[in-house]
Formats: C-alpha cells, structure tokens, sequence
C-alpha cells in the first residue's frame, strides 16, 4: 500500500481555479492507477478522475469533463488534479486513493486513501 496526502483545497469564486496535489509514499507509486474522489457529507462517494499508472490514460466524469485535468508526475510521487471553471456544485471534500490495477472508475478496486482536501466554490 501507499500512504497519500492532499494538499491545495480552499475557497475560491465561481469560475477560478485550483489544483489540487496528492503526494505518495512508496517506491511503488508508478505503479498504481490514481484516482480522485469527491464525497459531500450524506451523499454517495462520486468518482472525479483517475489516470493510469503510465498516464496514457486518463479517464473523467461527466460532470467535470472539460474543466478538470488529471496528471501524474511518477519521478515526484504526486498526482494532481486541475481544476478549472468551478462552480458552486463543486464544492465538497475530495480524496485523493490508490489502485494496484487498471485505472478504474469503482472505488471498490482503491485500496489506499487519503485524508481528504476541503475545496469551497462560491457563487
């Protein structure tokens, strides 16, 4: 397993920017699919990006599809997450988690997560 922290949440207007950092711990990180995750208190764990462990690929939801950009730096053990033209619905808690497979959209297949970042879009 490895061990992640997210980093670069915070309060930002409708329409900003931010991006969002996940550094692992680990001599394995390359090679595990990493993906981003965002949970809003009551609600369902929804699945925001995950990008393979060469980065060849990348996959999004919906709802975040040309706005966000995942990417991984294996060399620094970080993955981040671009995000773009926020908007309020954005806002909640995003984690960032660690698959030993195939880059997937089930959480089930994430078997490290981390502590989770607060990101707050304001209208």
């Amino acid at each position: 397993q490895v061990q992640l922290v997210e980093s670069g949440g915070g309060l930002v207007q409708a329409g900003g920017s931010l991006r969002l950092s996940c550094a692992a711990s680990g001599r394995t990180f390359s090679s595990y699919a990493m993906g981003w995750f965002r949970q809003a208190p009551g609600k369902e764990r929804e699945f925001v990006a995950v990008v393979g462990w060469s980065a060849r690929s990348t996959y999004y939801a919906d709802s975040v599809k040309g706005r966000f950009t995942i990417s991984r730096d294996n060399a620094e053990n970080t993955v981040y997450l671009q995000m773009n033209s926020l908007k309020p619905e954005d806002t909640t808690v995003y984690y960032c988690a660690a698959s030993p497979g195939r880059a997937t959209m089930d959480s089930r297949y994430f078997s490290s997560w981390g502590q989770g970042t607060q990101v707050t879009v304001s209208s």
